[in-house]
């Protein structure tokens, strides 16, 4: 086939565009920079990125199986109560203790007649247990290394047609835990705009990305990435990313602690009960928390199953990091056989601004 000289030049200039974008990438992936400011793309590259969004509309990656045994190993419920509740040894028994008026949440063991049994020998009425909702939300493994950065959509939205703009009324709605991948920035009175499909800018705060590092000096092996600026965990062997999700660190009165940990092997749990802040306004009793792995004894931080709230990828905890029952289950298992010890590297790759 013979090429005009326009043609040849058009098909260059192409050639060099996407070599450009693929070292780009590729650096991103060594060396954890971030993608390309869309407005330093010449036409012909955003071409090509338009070309490379249309080929990869959905991330390569794999949402890990869940069920409602997975969600359930224990039948949660909330108590409330606004007073210290009542706790008696059989339905309308005799009071044998008290539970101090907070978020408290038990594990039922038996109903009958207007009564719960919360523990043996201690009943409540029902009419202070409420059902807990559970996140069914996972993390994803991935498939092959990825080429643009991962992110999830952390509110429903409608993205814009360009950074900054208003969405048009008839834009597609991305639902919450949408997985997307970002494919250029641009920042905007503060902020930066991120393009997750074609002409699709989603603005920074609606979004969590999974934006992968190298290992700690020292650490190799399966280890734990815990990002508290973008509320991602990434699970890595060695220098590969394995497996990456959106959890929930300490409130700012509850900030997470930064620093390289490792987890404790005997506190380790396929369930336990924390408590604290007992007779404060923020006191809580919560029983049966399961997948539980501490790795910071000083501050009492652990990984851990949630099935309290769903508010994954914001800070919502006292402290600890906070995940899915699915997710702490599959963390939990992946840290077995030789890797009870596994490293955990808790950072912010940001600053919030607030």
């Amino acid at each position: 086939m013979r090429y005009s000289r326009r043609q040849f030049l058009i098909t260059s200039a192409i050639l060099a565009a996407q070599v450009a974008l693929g070292l780009k990438n590729r650096a991103w992936a060594d060396s954890g920079e971030r993608y390309r400011r869309y407005s330093d793309l010449s036409p012909i590259e955003r071409r090509v990125l338009a070309a490379e969004i249309a080929a990869q509309p959905v991330p390569p990656v794999t949402p890990i199986g869940t069920s409602e045994d997975i969600l359930w190993p224990f039948d949660y419920r909330r108590l409330i109560s606004e007073t210290p509740i009542t706790v008696f040894d059989a339905p309308g028994g005799n009071p044998i203790k008290t539970i101090p008026a907070g978020f408290n949440f038990v594990s039922i063991v038996n109903s009958q007649n207007g009564w719960t049994q919360i523990n043996y020998g201690e009943w409540v009425p029902d009419e202070v247990i409420s059902p807990a909702h559970i996140s069914t939300f996972t993390g994803v493994t991935f498939d092959q290394p990825l080429t643009y950065p991962l992110a999830w959509i952390l509110l429903d939205t409608r993205p814009s047609t360009r950074p900054g703009a208003e969405p048009p009324d008839d834009a597609p709605l991305l639902t919450r835990y949408t997985p997307v991948s970002v494919f250029a920035r641009q920042q905007i009175a503060g902020w930066e705009w991120y393009l997750v499909g074609p002409d699709q800018w989603v603005e920074q705060r609606r979004l969590g990305q999974a934006l992968p590092i190298a290992p700690p000096a020292g650490v190799s092996g399966r280890w734990i990435g815990v990002d508290l600026y973008e509320q991602v965990l990434i699970a890595y062997e060695d220098t590969r990313p394995v497996f990456a999700t959106l959890v929930s660190s300490g409130l700012p009165d509850w900030p997470t602690d930064e620093g390289l940990f490792r987890i404790e092997p005997t506190l380790r749990f396929e369930s336990t009960p924390m408590r604290g802040a007992l007779g404060g306004p923020d006191s809580y009793i919560i029983e049966d928390i399961p997948w539980t792995m501490f790795y910071n004894l000083l501050s009492e931080e652990a990984l851990h199953g949630t099935f309290w709230h769903d508010g994954f990828g914001y800070r919502h905890s006292h402290g600890c990091v906070n995940l899915t029952i699915t997710d702490a289950r599959w963390l939990y298992q992946w840290t077995a056989d030789g890797y009870e010890d596994a490293w955990v590297y808790v950072y912010s790759s940001g600053e919030y601004n607030e």
